[in-house]
């Protein structure tokens, strides 16, 4: 299952406490303070990873606790620090906090670690209190509580090109192409459930990474059909793709409602750079194809069913991603 939110609790360890402890032997029963320092609590640690792509277990597994830290004890001995807890993220996982509302990071490389919660120091021993005055202090320090919060994650997908349209305008058709990627085809809305990434590998060893995101319909930044909650993959792509399918009865309105959905959503979606393409003109019998409302420089007519043009497609792509 694919799940791409959640909500979940951390808290860090707490610090030990120091101990109230006197030194006794036999030739110095009444030695001076010898309690040691509490150990500090363990830290809560975030970590990306490459080989998760969903937030499925967070479902499940709503609350992480570090360990506490151990109390000190006699003999001037230091309670053992909290083991720490390090919890694995996909790569592309923002990290809010939901009682301030401020995102805290962002995990975008593989293996990038972020302290989400620190430990509690370890509470002093009653050494530390000793004076002039008063050379038996019969008292400690409790240990320093740990961070809490609650936080919420939220996978965006890392992509340089996203395709936007919507459902059965052809992305999969179009990925699966380009790509070795095998996302699911079918001639009915709403196939494609998840985001799928494909790489295109280009020659002199270059490539870049396409986002096939599920279909939007009108209303999709008000909660309606399944795209609502993928917009978000779109917000770290590059280039946006617009897929439009070329049999539409109006695909000047088509293009303007992806448009009103995304901006809807985010403003600045709809200033990313981007292309126009009309899929399927494998249906189309007249040549050039001629559609009301664009110009012929202004879009790219396709075919992902039989690979008519895709190569052009692909070459303007590379041209957007790589200019110097």
């Amino acid at each position: 299952m694919f799940v791409d939110y959640a909500e979940i609790e951390i808290a860090a360890g707490d610090g030990g406490r120091g101990a109230v402890s006197f030194h006794r032997e036999k030739y110095a029963p009444k030695g001076g303070p010898d309690g040691g320092d509490g150990g500090r609590g363990g830290d809560v640690i975030l970590r990306a990873s490459a080989n998760l792509s969903t937030l499925m277990d967070f479902r499940y597994k709503k609350k992480y606790k570090a360990q506490h830290g151990q109390a000190g004890g006699k003999n001037n001995r230091f309670g053992s620090d909290g083991q720490s807890i390090y919890i694995e993220l996909p790569v592309g996982t923002v990290i809010t906090d939901l009682e301030l509302m401020e995102k805290i990071a962002d995990l975008t490389t593989d293996g990038q670690e972020v302290l989400i919660a620190k430990g509690g120091k370890g509470g002093r021993g009653n050494p530390h209190f000793a004076s002039s005055t008063n050379q038996t202090p019969r008292h400690a320090e409790p240990g320093h509580p740990g961070w809490h919060r609650r936080i919420s994650l939220e996978l965006r997908s890392i992509a340089d090109v996203g395709l936007v349209g919507f459902p059965n305008a052809g992305k999969s058709t179009l990925l699966s192409r380009v790509s070795a990627a095998h996302p699911k085809i079918a001639d009915y809305p709403f196939t494609t459930k998840v985001p799928n990434l494909g790489i295109i590998h280009l020659p002199d060893y270059q490539s870049f990474v396409m986002a096939d995101i599920p279909g939007l319909i009108e209303g999709a930044h008000q909660g309606k059909g399944m795209g609502i909650q993928f917009l978000r993959h779109i917000q770290r792509t590059r280039i946006l793709v617009y897929l439009l399918d070329i049999t539409s009865e109006n695909p000047a309105r088509d293009l303007e409602t992806l448009k009103g959905e995304m901006k809807a959503f985010d403003p600045e979606l709809v200033n990313k750079p981007s292309l126009v393409v009309f899929n399927k003109i494998d249906l189309v019998q007249e040549r050039p194809v001629k559609i009301p409302g664009f110009k012929k420089g202004d879009i790219f007519c396709i075919s992902a069913a039989t690979g008519e043009n895709v190569s052009n497609l692909l070459v303007a792509l590379t041209g957007k991603l790589f200019a110097k």
